[in-house]
């Protein structure tokens, strides 16, 4: 059984709403079936897509304390030193995953710790790939304290992502490979971490969210 997204049902049930009237006056008001059984099918391939696509999947936690997992499905387009001056305000390695239309949009926590920060900020919808995006775009910074270290992690909206989800808003915990939100449609994520972290994914690499180890703290 597929298990999906509580914040998404709203936008789930839209779908389902608008799709059924498209076939609805498709049958009632296109006479030719060649035109109105077209139209009727791809309104309901794109029911069964929305509802796969705010799907929450199971996925395998890997073992290791002082691993740091991916938070989204994805493709890595950015590792580079950066400072990052919201809220660690020091240099950092920065990991960027990009997510695709077809992606799985559902956030997890990347480690267990105790949330040390959060804040959302409205903005703009550039291209999530743009590197601007992460200040220009909404977005949504939360900050893990992992022992000694902390690091940040921001959900980016994209072009056509509306609403972005984060469970740190209302909880004070983060614990690896639970969901920790959700951002609708493209979208990207940025994490920061300790320059000695020992990263263990390449630029271009596919990850998958809890699956992924993308880094190794120290």
């Amino acid at each position: 059984m597929i298990h999906l997204d509580s914040d998404s049902l709203g936008t789930i049930a839209f779908v389902w709403a608008l799709c059924a009237l498209v076939i609805f006056l498709a049958f009632k008001f296109i006479h030719n079936y060649w035109i109105s059984v077209p139209i009727s099918v791809l309104a309901l391939v794109f029911i069964i897509f929305i509802t796969y696509f705010f799907r929450v999947p199971d996925r395998k936690i890997p073992e290791g304390e002082n691993i740091v997992t991916s938070v989204a499905d994805g493709k890595v387009v950015i590792i580079e030193k950066v400072f990052e001056k919201e809220y660690l305000k020091k240099e950092c390695m920065q990991v960027s995953v990009y997510m695709n239309f077809f992606d799985v949009h559902c956030n997890f926590w990347p480690v267990d710790g105790e949330i040390s920060y959060y804040k959302y900020h409205p903005g703009r919808y550039v291209l999530a790939f743009h590197p601007k995006s992460s200040e220009l775009n909404e977005h949504a910074s939360t900050a893990i304290k992992v022992g000694d270290e902390e690091i940040l992690f921001k959900q980016i909206a994209g072009t056509f992502a509306r609403r972005i989800v984060c469970y740190a808003a209302y909880s004070g915990e983060a614990e690896r490979g639970k969901q920790c939100g959700v951002i609708k449609f493209g979208s990207r994520i940025d994490m920061f971490l300790p320059l000695d972290a020992d990263i263990k994914v390449s630029l271009g690499q596919e990850v998958r969210a809890v699956e992924t180890v993308i880094a190794e703290l120290h």
